[in-house]
């Protein structure tokens, strides 16, 4: 079952292979241009696909769906994946969360603050707090700097690691670093094109994200769950 293993990054200044400028990237750059946009970010929605490798039976899992983020002034985030393959619910109102399996007719019920505890908060800043990461991680560029199509790919390990999270790589829209390297601002507001979590155990969860959708006025009844009936209700 999925579980939200996600988060942020920042720091150091390597020389990198250069935009269409000539001129060499710097990793401040590209981290200044995530940081940038998202301070504009109020809410998101896209496609995704995720792969999970189980590292102690060598097993991959795999599922797709469509991810939504509210991130209200005020109060903590909002969130809902849903997918479509396997079929199946993940729904936080910023108080409580909803981990909704309709083939087993079951529905499990925590709130927010047990979910993230034991220095696991810092899972939730990947959706959250993704426009000061440099305050949790420290960043350097990934062993391949680059992915196939010219995003840059960074490596952020956490100042405080917990069980979810030892690891994070981000791939960043080089497309996004151009526009912020020109005018010192950025169109793309939510620049992540994918994201690989690394855990205490050894497994890793990629998302890849596609047609992404910003500040469209996401609805507060978007991220709400009602209890169909007859449905199993499990509280830790």
């Amino acid at each position: 079952m999925f579980r939200l293993n996600i988060i942020a990054l920042f720091l150091s200044a390597l020389t990198l292979p250069s935009l269409a400028t000539g001129a060499p990237v710097s990793l401040k750059e590209i981290v200044s241009s995530l940081e940038t946009g998202y301070a504009d970010l109020q809410d998101v929605q896209a496609d995704f696909s995720q792969k999970t490798t189980i590292a102690s039976i060598n097993r991959q899992q795999k599922g797709s769906g469509e991810v939504f983020l509210k991130r209200p002034a005020s109060s903590t985030a909002k969130f809902r994946f849903d997918y479509t393959k396997p079929k199946q619910q993940i729904i936080s109102n910023g108080k409580q969360v909803w981990f909704y399996t309709p083939e087993n007719r079951q529905v499990l019920v925590s709130d927010v603050t047990s979910m993230f505890s034991g220095g696991n908060s810092i899972a939730l800043s990947y959706l959250t707090g993704l426009g000061h990461v440099s305050q949790d991680f420290n960043i350097t560029m990934a062993s391949a700097p680059e992915d196939k199509n010219g995003n840059y790919q960074l490596e952020l390990i956490p100042k405080k690691p917990g069980p979810v999270l030892v690891k994070l790589e981000l791939t960043i829209s080089n497309e996004a670093v151009l526009q912020f390297r020109s005018s010192g601002r950025v169109k793309n507001i939510f620049p992540v094109v994918s994201s690989v979590v690394h855990d205490a155990g050894g497994n890793t969860t990629r998302i890849d994200y596609n047609r992404t959708r910003v500040n469209k006025g996401l609805s507060d009844a978007k991220f709400n769950f009602k209890i169909p009936e007859g449905v199993e209700v499990i509280k830790p």
